[in-house]
C-alpha cells in the first residue's frame, strides 16, 4: 500500500510551477574532464601491455582486471559530471556501487592472478618475463 502511494506520487520531473533553476557546476566538470583523460591515459597505457597467459582462464582474468582499472577511472568521472549536470543527484545514490563494484572485482582479479593475497615468492624477473611493454 505504501509502495502505490510512493510510486504514484513520484514523478521522473517536478511539476511546471517547482521547475529547479538548473546550474552547471563548473569544477565537477574540471574534476570530471580530469578524470576521463586520466581514464584515456590508463586505457592507452593498459593496450600497450602485452601479457602472456598461461591458460584461456588467466587471459579472462586479466582482460576483467585491465577493464575494471581502466573503466574505475570513467566511473569516477561520470561521478563527478553527473553532480555537474544533474539537476537532483540524490536520485543516483545507487551509482556509487559502480565504482565500489568495480574496485571489488580488481581486487578478485589481482589476487586471482597473483596467487593470493601473501603472495608466493617469484623467481628473480619473473614479473617482467608475463609483463613486457610493447614497442
Amino acid at each position: 500500500m505504501i509502495l502505490g502511494r510512493f510510486l504514484l506520487s513520484s514523478s521522473p520531473t517536478p511539476p511546471p510551477l517547482h521547475q529547479p533553476a538548473s546550474q552547471v557546476g563548473v569544477p565537477e566538470l574540471v574534476v570530471g574532464a580530469a578524470l576521463a583523460l586520466l581514464g584515456l591515459r590508463s586505457l592507452a597505457r593498459w593496450l600497450r601491455v602485452e601479457f602472456v597467459a598461461a591458460s584461456w582462464r588467466e587471459q579472462v582474468l586479466y582482460s576483467f582486471h585491465v577493464a575494471t582499472r581502466v573503466g574505475l577511472w570513467f566511473a569516477f568521472a561520470g561521478f563527478f559530471f553527473g553532480l555537474a549536470l544533474v539537476d537532483q543527484p540524490r536520485r543516483f545514490t545507487w551509482y556509487l556501487l559502480v565504482p565500489l563494484a568495480m574496485a571489488g572485482l580488481q581486487l578478485v582479479t589481482a589476487v586471482a592472478l597473483g596467487g593470493g593475497l601473501a603472495g608466493a615468492p617469484r623467481a628473480k624477473g619473473s614479473r617482467e618475463a608475463r609483463r613486457r611493454p610493447v614497442r
